[in-house]
């Protein structure tokens, strides 16, 4: 049997400082129990409690065969970095072959494409990643929505809203691991910045835009190279640039995209060195919320040739109009008289709108909805005036069906947990989170939208 000094002096340590502060020790010197002084009562129980926990100390010893093990199995506990690059379409990487992306993912695992939900929009569709649930269903339904327990239009850039976990719904990744006692952090990701069943990450960045790709990077080391008990286990990082760029240009101008993804590789690739040389199990999974889509500007529809103020709230998402009628006996003369401005459009009621995978259910869609043809999109008068006097005739957007395959984004993931060379086929975004659940060792919550099974053939077995 060995002893582990270290632990006894240690512990011996502890307890004595700890016991040392007890109220009975400043009783005076003089006062005694039972004919004992105090002082020496008090050295006496200190040793038995040191007696004690040098035999628990032993005891811990025993159980696990040396000092080596313990700290090789501390090493081996999964850490899991989840990265978002904002609107990178399923065929860039074939395209334009970065070159550490396209390494990462001949040493990991990719699938075909990863289908976003509808609406194939930034937030609801991180927080479906984040969650394994709908938009119906964690109540993020939109960048912009109206909410009838707040009565407000939640919007994406107003700060008040996104930090107000009352939006929120779910178990998002980092609040399931909280709940675990799992240390995390986010260096931006929707709904990271909101108190959500009163927990946040443990480390974490209100959202600026203007924060250097490296300073991000340089941040996510540093988090990984916190000593073991402040190290997270789980961390998310968000990238924006491919979005930025094909939102302006559209997807298909080649050469600025090539050029904004060979710089964003370049960062990325970095990262991927950095960690490799921690030594830490590091898992990570790249993801995309969405893919993007061209639509020439004469295809813009105003939105302005739909709106009825004394009628009905209108919420313009882009791809998707949802309309709230402020009389709701009047739901049917609305949808008839709108049916008759049809083109490039379609009115419907929401329990009917097909772009939907399910019957939705959550008040707050509206009982509207107007869906354009793909390849058209509603936007108001004054951005349309915008678009027609650049010299640009195209730009990016997305929110359409997610059967569309320009809305698809991406799925690749690399680490000790994960096979290297397996390709799955395309697969929904709601799979992503029971998978990195089941990487963290969580419990996965019954009432998600996502299954394990679609997408646990990417792991190892053990």
């Amino acid at each position: 049997m060995s002893v582990d000094c270290g632990c006894f002096l240690m512990y011996y340590q502890k307890v004595k400082d700890k016991f040392l502060h007890f109220p009975l020790l400043h009783l005076r010197k003089e006062k005694t129990l039972n004919g004992m002084n105090c002082k020496t009562l008090s050295y006496f129980l200190l040793s038995l409690i040191v007696i004690l926990s040098f035999g628990a100390c032993v005891s811990k010893s025993i159980s696990s065969k040396n000092n080596t093990e313990i700290s090789s199995s501390n090493k081996e506990k999964p850490y899991l970095l989840l990265i978002s690059l904002d609107g990178f379409r399923w065929d860039y990487v074939d395209r334009f072959k970065p070159k550490n992306l396209s390494k990462f993912i001949a040493g990991g695992v990719k699938a075909a494409s990863l289908v976003p939900s509808f609406p194939s929009k930034t937030f609801p569709n991180h927080y479906t990643i984040a969650t394994g649930m709908y938009p119906d269903h964690h109540l993020l339904l939109g960048n912009s929505f109206y909410n009838y327990e707040t009565k407000k239009i939640y919007s994406m850039g107003n700060p008040a809203m996104v930090t107000d976990g009352r939006y929120y719904g779910g178990s998002p990744i980092w609040v399931q691991a909280g709940k675990a006692g799992l240390t995390t952090a986010s260096f931006f990701f929707p709904g990271t910045e909101a108190l959500i069943q009163n927990y946040r990450p443990n480390y974490f960045k209100q959202y600026d835009g203007s924060v250097k790709n490296e300073t991000r990077v340089a941040q996510i080391v540093d988090w990984l190279k916190q000593p073991e008990e402040k190290r997270p286990q789980f961390i998310s990082l968000y990238f924006s640039d491919m979005d930025d760029i094909g939102h302006r240009y559209g997807p298909n101008a080649d050469s600025i995209l090539n050029a904004t993804l060979q710089k964003l590789d370049s960062t990325l690739g970095t990262l991927f060195t950095q960690i490799g040389s921690l030594s830490l199990p590091v898992n990570i999974v790249i993801v995309s919320d969405h893919g993007m889509s061209e639509v020439a500007n004469e295809k813009q529809i105003p939105v302005e040739l739909i709106e009825d103020d004394e009628k009905y709230l209108t919420i313009n998402s882009g791809a998707i109009l949802s309309l709230h009628p402020k009389d709701s006996t009047k739901t049917a003369e609305i949808i008839s008289n709108l049916k008759k401005k049809e083109k490039h459009f379609k009115v419907y009621k929401t329990e009917e709108t097909p772009e939907f995978e399910e019957v939705q259910t959550n008040k707050d869609w509206g009982t509207i909805q107007i869906v354009p043809e793909i390849g058209y999109y509603f936007s108001s008068q004054k951005s349309i005036a915008s678009m027609n006097a650049s010299t640009r005739k195209v730009s990016g957007v997305h929110g359409y069906d997610p059967t569309f395959k320009d809305m698809h984004g991406i799925f690749y993931a690399s680490g000790p947990a994960f096979k290297k060379g397996f390709t799955l086929s395309s697969v929904k975004n709601i799979h992503i989170y029971p998978l990195m659940c089941k990487i963290l060792g969580l419990e996965i919550p019954t009432n998600i939208d996502g299954r394990l099974q679609e997408t646990e053939a990417v792991l190892k077995k053990k």
